[in-house]
């Protein structure tokens, strides 16, 4: 058994050959959904789905992102000094990579809950 998940594997969930790994992978699942997410019974008990609805999540977060770092500067130019905006730019990018890096998690996990096997390469 490996100690850890293919590239991109969250590094807080243990690796899906792992027994008992959907405990962990359900709450990292949830910590990147709104809180409130948390509050739905469906969710814990059918992780797929909220893997499946997390993905969706994110990817709506990065969208998000994409629009506000082409708005920013239109949007926020007069109303925030240039070295403020030049921060809120570098803020949204980093958050972007944030999410990007999410996304990959994301899907690994919901590919493992579905059942599929990494195999790892040499």
């Amino acid at each position: 058994m490996s100690t850890a998940g293919p590239p991109g594997w969250p590094a807080s969930v243990p690796p899906p050959e792992s027994e008992g790994w959907q405990g962990p992978a359900t709450s990292w699942l949830l910590d990147h959904c709104p809180p409130d997410y948390r509050g739905y019974a469906a969710w814990r008990r059918y992780p797929v789905a909220l893997a499946w609805v997390a993905l969706r999540h994110i990817e709506a977060q990065l969208d998000a992102m994409r629009q506000a770092y082409r708005e920013a500067r239109v949007e926020l130019g007069d109303r925030v000094p240039a070295d403020g905006l030049a921060q809120i730019m570098a803020d949204i990018e980093a958050e972007g990579v944030r999410l990007l890096a999410a996304r990959r998690s994301a899907a690994l996990v919901y590919e493992a809950l579905q059942g599929k096997r990494f195999v790892p390469r040499l």
